[in-house]
């Protein structure tokens, strides 16, 4: 990855300018991202809204490093990780990114606490799987096997793994998708406490507007561009929304 650029504004965590994705599928060509300019800072929760198709997913990859732009540019703090090689976005993943997804992949043989404890053997200078799990209100779920886990409970120690490495980081991509509100409420309750304690740059992609309200900044993506971007003046806690 290229050196930090001294330009850079301080505090700023993503820089993206003219990043585009094309997809090539035999004959078919697939614009996914149509040329992307958006800054997030530091330490912010982003709701990030569309469409089904209108980028906001593979911008989320690019930005978490499983993906790469076809023209553009990305940086993360600084650094160029859209000219990384595999070995160097293998490394950025491991040291600055966590993952959510709308199902949990658990191992199911594991208990919570062994789901978790997978991430914190290989992170630098991990929460312990104990911690992890208190920040999402599981401790006394550590010794439960997936199967013994409500969906939200599931959602939550998937959570709690993505965090035990302290990530700079955190993409969320539909984490209450398969959710009721009741129950999302409480997946976004964790969301925003991992975002207050450890002040990880939070990116959460939704189809559901009404989540749009607990966000620092709103981010609407449509046919692969960046439509509109506000910042909410007054935000609101996880439990005064509803869907």
């Amino acid at each position: 990855m290229c050196a930090s650029d001294p330009s850079e504004r301080p505090g700023l965590c993503f820089r993206a300018r003219a990043v585009t994705r094309i997809y090539n599928s035999g004959a078919a060509t697939v614009h996914a991202l149509r040329g992307v300019d958006l800054d997030l800072p530091d330490g912010e929760l982003v709701v990030v809204l569309g469409a089904s198709g209108s980028g906001k997913s593979t911008f989320l990859n690019i930005l978490g490093g499983l993906d790469t732009p076809t023209s553009g540019e990305v940086l993360f703090r600084g650094v160029d990780i859209s000219r990384a090689d595999q070995r160097q976005l293998t490394e950025y993943r491991r040291r600055h990114v966590g993952f959510v997804f709308q199902f949990y992949n658990l191992m199911a043989s594991l208990t919570a606490r062994e789901n978790v404890a997978l991430v914190t053997e290989i992170a630098e200078a991990p929460l312990t799987p104990e911690a992890a799990l208190a920040m999402v209100g599981l401790e006394n779920r550590l010794d439960h096997f997936p199967a013994q886990l409500s969906g939200g409970e599931q959602q939550r120690v998937a959570i709690a793994r993505a965090v035990a490495k302290q990530p700079s980081v955190l993409l969320c991509d539909e984490p209450t998708g398969a959710l009721d509100s009741a129950t999302g409420v409480r997946v976004l309750e964790a969301l925003k406490t991992v975002n207050d304690s450890l002040g990880a740059t939070t990116l959460l992609i939704t189809h559901n507007a009404a989540i749009a309200a607990i966000a620092d900044r709103v981010v609407i993506f449509a046919d692969g561009r960046v439509r509109e971007v506000r910042k909410n003046a007054d935000k609101r806690l996880p439990g005064e929304i509803s869907w």
